[in-house]
């Protein structure tokens, strides 16, 4: 369950939580099984947050600083995530059914079982990511960089822009 204090502080916006984090840095957020449906966090610093089974369902969370936050079976589902920095997330079993990731940076993240299904993934970069047993059936994925990326088990029926090798 979410920390009341840390949503209260969150939902008074993202200049006060982002002055929070800056004087509170040794404070690690828990917005466990929060719902932040359709939220506008442009700009958040979500770093090592605890937003595991959340949901931000339709929330816009362009250039988001989200390095490390665990997002374990949260729903991102229309989530505008354009140019967020998710380095080393754990998104494993999250859903990012339509969302827009443009931009976005997950490298090193823990992927397994994601629903990236119908996602815009133009340019994004999943450097050794584990993206395992995920599905990317008919997500757009021009100029993706998946080196080093593990892809066993994933679903790419219809994407437009990437050949997977099988």
């Amino acid at each position: 369950m979410a920390n009341e204090e840390h949503l209260k502080i969150l939902r008074e916006g993202v200049k006060g939580w982002n002055r929070w984090r800056q004087e509170e840095r040794d404070v690690i957020p828990d917005l466990y099984g929060a719902d932040l449906r359709g939220m506008d966090l442009t700009y958040i610093h979500l770093m090592r947050t605890n937003l595991g089974d959340a949901n931000l369902a339709g929330t816009i969370l362009r250039k988001a600083f989200m390095v490390g936050v665990y997002l374990h079976g949260a729903d991102l589902s229309g989530a505008d995530l354009e140019g967020a920095d998710m380095r080393g997330c754990h998104l494993s079993e999250a859903k990012l059914a339509g969302a827009k990731m443009k931009g976005a940076v997950l490298n090193k993240a823990l992927a397994v079982g994601v629903d990236f299904s119908g996602c815009d993934m133009e340019s994004v970069m999943m450097l050794g990511t584990n993206l395992e047993n995920s599905d990317f059936t008919d997500a757009t994925m021009s100029d993706v960089d998946l080196t080093d990326a593990k892809l066993s088990g994933t679903v790419t029926e219809g994407v437009k822009g990437y050949r997977f090798r099988k």
